[in-house]
């Protein structure tokens, strides 16, 4: 049976499949992209639910793996030379599971790499972008009375969702028909802007139908509607 007692993470969040590749997560736009890569791939799996509502990320368990403290997080028992790997920052997941199985990234070189640029655009400018728009339009910053930040970061929300409709246009998927990386990047970000961050009206998101006909295929993908809702809440 493989050990994973090297990893201090998986004594607080015990694997009842240790040769299953372990997966540390809650449902946000950041944890489901790695939970829907997984279901699309259809990689073996055991996912752990990190509650960061109690501050589970922040334990030195999880710590002892993500230094960051953000979810997720994942350890493959049977990483590069059959040697245990532990990966944070879900970029580099989804850039380790392609490559692990050769899914979701295009094999010819220059669209590889086109399929990465997308990827770091998301984790570059999308995911903080629309976080601080969930924050100042859902969450504490609503409070706040100078409404200048929630404006900044309303346009800059709006030009970031006008590259996705200049790069779609023509496109199902944002390399074309091939679904990579890069839609799963995006999805769960795209779908809590509008959605849970109840920014929809916001950033005028009806004056991107490119996007939104995207964002509708993705949402309708199985892998997709699994992956929004692992790990399940304990």
């Amino acid at each position: 049976m493989t050990d994973l007692s090297v990893f201090p993470i998986a004594k607080r969040w015990p694997a009842k499949h240790p040769d299953r590749l372990q997966l540390y997560s809650a449902a946000t736009p950041n944890g489901v992209k790695i939970s829907i890569a997984l279901e699309e791939i259809g990689l073996p799996y055991e996912p752990h639910y990190v509650d960061i509502g109690k501050n589970e990320s922040w334990t030195p368990e999880f710590l002892s793996l993500n230094p960051n403290g953000k979810i997720p997080a994942i350890i493959d028992p049977n990483g590069p030379d059959g040697k245990p790997i532990g990966l944070f920052e879900s970029g580099a997941i989804l850039l380790y599971l392609s490559d692990k199985t050769g899914k979701l990234i295009p094999a010819d070189p220059i669209r590889r790499y086109e399929t990465i640029q997308w990827v770091f655009f998301q984790m570059a400018a999308i995911g903080p972008i629309f976080g601080q728009v969930g924050f100042f339009n859902k969450f504490a910053g609503r409070e706040i009375a100078d409404k200048r930040p929630l404006e900044r970061y309303r346009d800059e929300s709006r030009r970031l969702i006008g590259v996705l409709e200049t790069r779609l246009q023509g496109r199902p998927w944002i390399m074309g028909d091939d679904y990579t990386i890069a839609d799963v990047s995006m999805l769960g970000w795209v779908r809590n802007l509008i959605g849970f961050y109840e920014a929809r009206d916001l950033v005028g998101f009806d004056d991107f139908p490119t996007v939104a006909a995207w964002l509708e295929r993705g949402l309708a993908r199985p892998a997709v509607q699994r992956g929004l809702t692992i790990p399940a809440r304990a």
